[in-house]
């Protein structure tokens, strides 16, 4: 296999230089991999599929997010700062569940439909108030589709196939539903204590939050 490989360059090399005088084509044969390796079930294949694009969903909204709020008009640079932060944790979290799929070999045949023109959900924002509660929706939504993969990877056998997915939902409930579960309560923080800064002091409230996000400080 490595003298064809060899062989292959030198005709690449040969066929660069040679344009002139025609083509030329170098082929390798197909490899024939076992497939005893690939232990995944379709049902939770196809999920794992769908969840790359709910975090790609939710990236593209996170992003819009950013956007919206670094706009003039808008003029919040905490609330745009988190929201990309955010869009950058959500991009990660599909190419973590890209790279686990081709771990397992789910990723070995077509994945034209891997990635489907995500768009955000939302574009504008009445206040930094509403994106806090759009943001916390969204995590709970994705959240509950990671369960519901978990949910159906651990589920007894059935038509002949195994469903006990152990080292899948061990993977997912350490690597990704702490931090949903964190995030979460973070979120839900940050909007209780927005409240009560726009009820004590109304507009110069977000202001000001708006520049504890900036800085990182505790909110």
């Amino acid at each position: 296999m490595f003298k064809l490989s060899l062989l292959c360059v030198a005709a690449v090399l040969f066929v660069s230089s040679q344009e002139a005088h025609g083509k030329m084509t170098c082929k390798l044969p197909q490899v024939q991999i076992p497939d005893d390796w690939i232990t995944m079930v379709s049902p939770c294949t196809k999920k794992m599929k769908e969840q790359v694009q709910e975090e790609l969903t939710a990236a593209m909204t996170y992003f819009a997010m950013g956007a919206h709020f670094s706009k003039d008009t808008v003029n919040r640079p905490g609330f745009a700062k988190i929201f990309f932060d955010s869009a950058s944790e959500e991009r990660d979290h599909a190419i973590k569940i890209i790279g686990y799929l081709l771990m397992r070999g789910g990723l070995t045949k077509d994945i034209s439909q891997l990635i489907r023109d995500p768009q955000p959900l939302s574009e504008t924002w009445a206040d930094g108030l509403s994106a806090l509660k759009d943001a916390l929706k969204l995590e709970a939504h994705v959240t509950r589709k990671i369960r519901d993969i978990a949910t159906t990877c651990e589920e007894p056998g059935r038509d002949g196939q195994d469903f006990n997915d152990y080292h899948l939902v061990d993977w997912l409930t350490g690597d990704f539903l702490t931090e949903q579960y964190e995030g979460q309560r973070d979120l839900a923080g940050k909007i209780s204590n927005l409240g009560k800064m726009l009820e004590a002091h109304g507009a110069l409230g977000e202001f000001l939050f708006d520049k504890k996000l900036l800085t990182g400080a505790s909110v």
